[in-house]
């Protein structure tokens, strides 16, 4: 029996190297798995929609490189639901169903973080942007999905583009649940930091620029990636993220952007496959390895 198999789509299983994009991938996938091995676990590597891989001969799957789940959720649904008394998931099958919709922010707002302010457009449930912007007396806005990743049918909309941007959104709320954030103009000019914690441990983070002239961080926008050395107080703001979780995650990562006056708020918490910089801070996979060995444990 494999320990540990580690999942991700199939585009990544075998990439075409000398690529940056992919070359990431595989040397974080390459750091983790060296890692585990080190403290004596077998490991493999697949797709999660493998539909020739026996689940039930690995003790625990660990979600990584899967960036396709947003776009074929149905699918990854449905995968999760059949393979999860076959394995442990790790992170666990609770958190990841509580923390793939954004609706998991509110329940982290009540737990007394401070989030992005989101209204959310369940749905069929339509509700025009300038109707929720009007009520929140906010002006420029960002909307996107509940479910998705890498910056997926997400759009800014200025002020005077709302009714430019209503028919897309209605038809978007026709199909999937929505959200609409103010847009945090800090983003485009401080960007937004990322700190990695795992199990409960903060180990280190980075920060992510968006190009200019753009708001997307995501490297896939043309956004970039720099070292980040985060103050006391931001630390214990991420910790305290993930303590406010239903379960202690064993990896994650914690998104901070800045309000106008400097506070702290919550982007996102990713504990489903993040992006982890580990091949920014290499000593950290050991890190990563123990916390998975705790959740086996």
């Amino acid at each position: 029996m494999t320990d540990i198999t580690i999942l991700t789509q199939q585009s990544y299983l075998n990439p075409q190297l000398g690529v940056a994009y992919t070359d990431n991938i595989v040397q974080e996938r390459n750091l983790i798995m060296d890692a585990l091995r080190a403290k004596g676990l077998t490991v493999e590597v697949t797709n999660w929609d493998n539909p020739d891989y026996n689940w039930s001969q690995t003790r625990a799957v660990v979600f990584r490189t899967i960036w396709d789940y947003f776009e074929r959720y149905d699918e990854f649904e449905v995968w999760m639901e059949n393979t999860r008394s076959k394995t442990q998931f790790i992170n666990s099958f609770n958190l990841v169903k509580w923390n793939i919709d954004k609706h998991y922010l509110t329940d982290l707002e009540k737990a007394g973080i401070a989030i992005v302010p989101t209204v959310f457009v369940d749905k069929d449930k339509y509700l025009s942007i300038d109707q929720v912007c009007k009520e929140k007396g906010w002006s420029d806005v960002v909307i996107k999905p509940a479910i998705a990743g890498g910056a997926f049918h997400t759009h800014k909309v200025l002020e005077n583009e709302r009714d430019q941007y209503e028919e897309l959104f209605k038809k978007l709320v026709s199909e999937r649940d929505m959200l609409i954030q103010p847009f945090i103009k800090s983003i485009a000019s401080r960007g937004e930091a990322s700190l990695m914690v795992f199990n409960g441990e903060y180990t280190h983070a980075i920060l992510k620029k968006a190009k200019k002239g753009d708001y997307r961080v995501q490297d896939d926008w043309g956004g970039t990636v720099h070292d980040y050395e985060p103050s006391e107080e931001e630390i214990a703001f991420a910790k305290a993220c993930f303590a406010a979780c239903p379960s202690l995650p064993a990896y994650g990562r914690a998104d901070i952007l800045w309000d106008e006056d400097g506070s702290m708020l919550l982007g996102e918490i990713e504990v489903i496959e993040p992006e982890l910089w580990i091949r920014h801070a290499p000593e950290s996979a050991e890190r990563f390895a123990k916390g998975i060995l705790v959740k086996l444990a």
